[in-house]
């Protein structure tokens, strides 16, 4: 993605993980390490995937260290598909690896973000997590943990209008008894083509607030 990626791999439940890090292009310390988890492995789901480039880059350009990583299965990762629940063991092992201290940024799309809602889970009342980024948010398809009370404020929740993988109603459904909001993008499918640059400024204005 830039000068300062790097591709390696790291030790999860499964065996090895592949990770891609990118830092801040600026000489400053990065703000924290946010780690980002992609869309479903079955339907070609990738760190690569355009959504999770596109976190990626908002969040370096905000002076995060941005981690993205294969679910098992996926890439150069060892293991098989594991229905979330191998995938979840997965996440957690980047962040012990990648963000053991420090401040914490998880996020995630589609998949990635039920995933992402059950890293939360697990680990909010261990660590402060600065921030929260979903998009696409698979509720109609899985489990999606609610976000903590306390993390409201730091969260963003980001759904395309017209999104016809997971329709938004379930999304509102999730989020309503939450009393979490949701930013709806007019017209935004599930990929979200032709509308990343404005789904990364929404991200980077979440981000810098």
């Amino acid at each position: 993605m830039n000068l300062k990626t790097r591709r390696y791999q790291i030790a999860g439940a499964a065996g090895a993980i592949e990770v891609l890090r990118d830092e801040p292009l600026d000489s400053d310390p990065p703000h924290g390490v946010a780690v980002i988890a992609h869309p479903h492995p079955l339907f070609a789901g990738t760190m690569d995937n355009k959504v999770v480039q596109t976190l990626a880059r908002a969040f370096v350009q905000c002076g995060w260290t941005a981690i993205r990583f294969n679910f098992r299965g996926v890439g150069q990762t060892a293991g098989e598909h594991d229905d979330g629940r191998g995938e979840l063991l997965d996440m957690l092992s980047v962040i012990e690896a990648e963000a053991p201290t420090g401040p914490l940024a998880i996020a995630g799309f589609s998949f990635g973000a039920f995933v992402a809602s059950g890293a939360i889970a697990r680990l909010h009342e261990q660590r402060a997590i600065e921030k929260v980024v979903l998009i696409g948010t698979a509720a109609s398809r899985f489990e999606v943990s609610p976000l903590p009370a306390t993390l409201h404020e730091q969260a963003l929740v980001i759904h395309g209008e017209e999104d016809d993988t997971v329709p938004l109603s379930a999304v509102l459904d999730w989020a309503r008894p939450q009393s979490l909001p949701v930013t709806v993008v007019p017209g935004g499918g599930h990929f979200f083509h032709g509308q990343l640059t404005l789904l990364k400024s929404l991200v980077v204005r979440h981000l810098r607030s």
